[in-house]
């Protein structure tokens, strides 16, 4: 079969891709990305791209770790699989073992899934169960945030608050609501800071005296929420909603998908970062750095112990996967974690967190840039030709602009509209920081020249920029 590029376009048109607008399915110019080696990857002409959203903010020791490939063959061809229903396996216990140790709090207990959306859907139903073994069949309602992303399967997307993704599929409605994102850029300009944030929690204390405390059974929140264009919560948030969720007797699930093994500069951020030990954390992408497939949700000791208690003879979980704790993933966890300790890569991310911060924040001299935000080893650069304006196709139009450019440039980035998401590996360095955001300076400030030779202003001639 031919390789060229061309004929790899070609081939790859020819199937679905995730979120594929499928009315122009084959109409697609998918870069084809063929190495990857550090915090770079190469595409099929060879060319040298700075991976900018490490993947899809997963890999986070970064490409081509030879360590990594050589522990998840010794796994292949020592046992390649083996049914997590009716045995068990050492990398799959020993990881357990070792992701709990790492948890906040009493998090002693892990289950495994084959990746963040099945950890999310796994994690809700087990809210269910364990509201259902202790006699509160109706204590069924999740709260979730607008803006969020949770995942792809029918539980967790119906729990995800984007709007534009849920056009043209259903979703459950009855007992799943959204209350706004904590956005500083719904803060209201005579507001303080304390006073945005006391109404970003009433929107919560709110949401569940309407549905009712005996019919609310979950929160489900990101630390930051990610795809929603890295929505960093005011000081405090998390921890004001987990009383709000003590107050009335719901479970709080810390949502770490994104968040967990090195991306803020912990393991877990929800203790470390925000303060808080949830009921339950999900985890995924950072808990293999993308290697191989796997997901996990983590639940806390008293929860267990209510479920014994409540449970009489049996209380049979019936959720799984062909695919839980598969023995070659657990091996590339165990060594995935194994090289963020020895290579202090959660120090790492503490120590050019920080810098990467400040040289985000140095884009805004640029007239486009709208808004930079971000923590640890995760950014957002949002841009906008007019504050305010409400113009979906023009968003769009930016994002794909400045992903071309930057692409020719030497810099993968992943647009989320209008918004420029960074999360590269962790490994990455000062110098390769600086070459990332100059890349970008270059990508955004080349779509502004675009927009301005393209675009007419008010008085019909070319738009200018104040």
């Amino acid at each position: 079969m031919s390789s060229t590029t061309a004929d790899l376009k070609r081939i790859d048109n020819q199937f679905i891709h995730p979120w594929d607008d499928i009315v122009k399915l084959g109409q697609n110019k998918r870069t084809v990305v063929e190495k990857g080696e550090g915090v770079y990857v190469y595409d099929s002409d060879g060319k040298r791209l700075l991976d900018g959203p490490g993947g899809m903010w997963c890999v986070n020791i970064g490409h081509g770790r030879s360590e990594m490939a050589q522990v998840i063959y010794d796994q292949i061809m020592q046992l390649p699989y083996a049914s997590p229903w009716s045995v068990t396996t050492g990398p799959a216990a020993q990881f357990s073992a070792a992701v709990a140790a790492e948890a906040p709090g009493d998090l002693n207990h892990v289950f495994f899934t084959t990746g963040g959306s099945t950890a999310v859907d796994s994690a809700l139903r087990f809210v269910q169960f364990y509201n259902n073994v202790r006699g509160k069949p109706r204590k069924k309602h999740i709260i979730s945030h607008k803006k969020s992303y949770h995942g792809s399967t029918y539980l967790s997307a119906s729990v995800s608050g984007k709007e534009r993704d849920k056009s043209h599929l259903d979703h459950e409605e009855g007992f799943i609501h959204h209350i706004p994102a904590p956005h500083s850029l719904s803060k209201a300009r005579q507001q303080s800071e304390a006073e945005f944030l006391d109404q970003c929690v009433n929107n919560l204390e709110q949401c569940v005296l309407e549905i009712g405390p005996d019919l609310c059974a979950v929160f489900v929140t990101e630390p930051i929420l990610a795809c929603g264009g890295v929505i960093v919560p005011p000081q405090g948030y998390h921890q004001r909603c987990l009383e709000i969720c003590r107050k009335y007797d719901l479970l709080y699930l810390s949502d770490e998908v994104v968040t967990s093994f090195g991306r803020l500069g912990h393991c877990f951020a929800s203790e470390a970062v925000f303060g808080i030990q949830p009921d339950i954390i999900t985890t995924a992408k950072g808990l293999t750095s993308a290697y191989v497939p796997m997901g996990a949700f983590l639940v806390s000791d008293r929860l267990l112990v209510e479920v014994n208690r409540c449970g009489g003879d049996s209380a049979v979980f019936s959720n799984g996967f062909t695919y839980s704790g598969h023995p070659v993933a657990a091996a590339a966890g165990l060594k995935n974690l194994e090289i963020m300790k020895r290579e202090k890569l959660f120090e790492h991310v503490q120590d050019v967190g920080p810098y990467f911060q400040q040289q985000l924040q140095s884009l805004r001299d640029i007239p486009i840039v709208n808004d930079v935000r971000g923590i640890g080893l995760i950014g957002c650069v949002e841009c906008e030709i007019n504050q305010g304006d409400d113009d979906l196709a023009m968003d769009y139009e930016i994002g794909n602009r400045i992903d071309k450019h930057c692409q020719a440039l030497g810099l993968m980035v992943r647009p989320l509209v209008n918004m420029c998401v960074m999360s590269p590996p962790l490994t990455i360095t000062r110098e390769q920081i600086d070459e990332m955001v100059g890349i970008l300076r270059q990508g955004i400030e080349r779509t502004m020249t675009d927009i301005s030779a393209e675009r007419p202003g008010a008085d019909g001639q070319r738009y200018h920029f104040p």
